[in-house]
């Protein structure tokens, strides 16, 4: 079933969360300091492409506290406004509220990448 939902994804704008991951993440990489964030937003497209059948785990840690800052500032909020606007424009239908939930859950992982963990939930 996630495969279907993943396919229907991408086809009705998926593919622009993955878009926006991957330019910001190449945004980043253009410089040597920005690699390590860079590379995190790559590996956050691949779940902007097919986010059915896994979930974000965030953590409670202070560590990436700081990262998380200058992330937002130098990218993450115009990423976050981004999918809470396709999350609200598919929450208009009875159909499409799979598919905003999904915006919103990016939306946070917008917000607060660092620290974040992408993991496979079984058989759902």
């Amino acid at each position: 079933m996630s495969v279907l939902m993943n396919i229907i994804w991408f086809i009705l704008g998926g593919f622009i969360s993955f878009i926006s991951w991957v330019f910001i993440g190449i945004l980043w990489c253009m410089t040597i300091v920005g690699i390590p964030v860079g590379m995190q937003c790559f590996k956050f497209a691949k779940m902007g492409a097919a986010p059915f059948g896994k979930e974000i785990q965030f953590s409670d840690s202070g560590a990436s506290l700081l990262i998380n800052i200058i992330w937002i500032l130098l990218g993450g909020l115009a990423l976050a406004l981004e999918e809470v606007v396709l999350g609200a424009i598919f929450c208009v239908t009875i159909v499409g509220i799979p598919f905003g939930l999904q915006h919103f859950k990016h939306a946070k992982l917008a917000l607060l990448p660092f620290g974040a963990r992408i993991y496979r939930t079984n058989g759902r």
